[in-house]
């Protein structure tokens, strides 16, 4: 296997088988810089809620245990902050999660240490790493509601569904990013799936445009997807089967498999990392296959990577693997991203004060 092979080939192959704010963001966190230089400890940016409890439990706990490394997780990747910390030299996290889009940006811009193409086996990876990153498992996008208060007819399946106001009114949830939401808008709009790339920046948006009005939160944390929809503060949301799993324990909760965007996250060690030989370490760790089963089998509705952890999925994980083949479906392109991130984040973080 190459660097250069295409993931979407490969993931099909396996189912078939089987600025000022952000230098104050760097000092306001003097606990975190103190430990990080620190032997033996590994700081890791990455997500809250269900996703940093998965985290801890299938990862976290048991490398430090194993390697005797103390791990302390912070809340919210944001690239903004990493390019803080790297062009001033105050770097204080080790470890970045997040999705491709974000992390190949990242490595565009050289934010990140060059990996020992041998620190994994390669050739168990669902979709390959990259010279600085590796993918530690795989997401699902789709619409979430409440189906006490919208059963079945009431509620939007598909994108173009999400964008049909008069059909299914009332407050919704985009993601405060571009990706996934370019996507989405441009679904919505009538673009084929087949074609949705290279993406038509200024046509998705024109679609944005008409959703604005009903965006009632922009959501930067993901669990917000989903608490929004229990507290009836939206009728509908842009989310995740993982998140919706976890708080769905009445079963009052519904998400549509009927069209989804998948995606992949990624760890990458930050350049001049405090703890880089540690990092390396847990980047490792994480890609065993039973490391990968385990949050899987923790983390319900996201896909391993590891090719060996799938004969170790559970039943209940294996019920909520999604379906690939639904030609309705499109898989996140974070080559194209890696090229526009940064120079579309601006454009839509422009739009949303417009």
């Amino acid at each position: 296997m190459s660097f250069n092979e295409k993931p979407d080939l490969l993931r099909r192959r396996l189912v078939r088988g089987a600025g000022a704010t952000f230098l104050s963001g760097v000092i306001a966190a003097p606990m975190i810089a103190r430990k990080a230089f620190a032997s033996g400890n590994l700081v890791v940016v990455s997500w809250g809620g269900a996703y940093r409890r998965s985290v801890e439990e299938a990862w976290v706990k048991p490398f430090e245990k194993e390697y005797g490394i103390s791990v302390t997780l912070v809340d919210t990747p944001d690239l903004a902050k990493v390019k803080a910390q790297v062009m001033t030299n105050q770097v204080q996290w080790d470890v970045f999660d997040a999705p491709g889009a974000i992390t190949f940006g990242g490595s565009k811009n050289g934010y990140w240490e060059l990996l020992d193409p041998t620190l994994v086996k390669r050739d168990d990876l669902i979709t390959p790493m990259t010279k600085d990153a590796v993918p530690s498992m795989g997401f699902a996008g789709g619409i979430g509601w409440d189906k006490n208060k919208f059963p079945d007819g009431k509620h939007p399946e598909t994108f173009t569904d999400y964008f049909d106001f008069e059909k299914f009114p009332g407050p919704r949830t985009l993601r405060n990013r571009p990706s996934e939401t370019l996507e989405v808008a441009l679904l919505a709009d009538g673009v084929a799936p087949e074609k949705l790339y290279p993406l038509d920046v200024d046509r998705a948006f024109r679609s944005l445009d008409r959703i604005k009005p009903y965006i009632l939160n922009w959501v930067e944390q993901t669990p917000q997807t989903v608490t929004l929809l229990k507290t009836g503060e939206v009728n509908f949301s842009f989310t995740y089967p993982s998140q919706v799993i976890p708080q769905n324990a009445s079963g009052s909760l519904g998400f549509s498999f009927k069209q989804n965007l998948f995606g992949f996250e990624y760890l990458a060690v930050l350049k001049n990392a405090p703890n880089r030989d540690n990092a390396m370490k847990y980047l490792q760790f994480v890609l065993r296959p039973d490391r990968q089963a385990a949050i899987a089998n923790t983390y319900l509705g996201i896909m391993p990577t590891s090719r060996a952890a799938v004969p170790l999925l559970t039943s209940e994980a294996r019920k909520w693997q999604p379906f690939l083949e639904n030609k309705l479906n499109v898989s996140l392109n974070d080559m194209w991203w890696s090229d526009q991130y940064e120079e579309v984040t601006r454009r839509f973080k422009e739009w949303q004060l417009s």
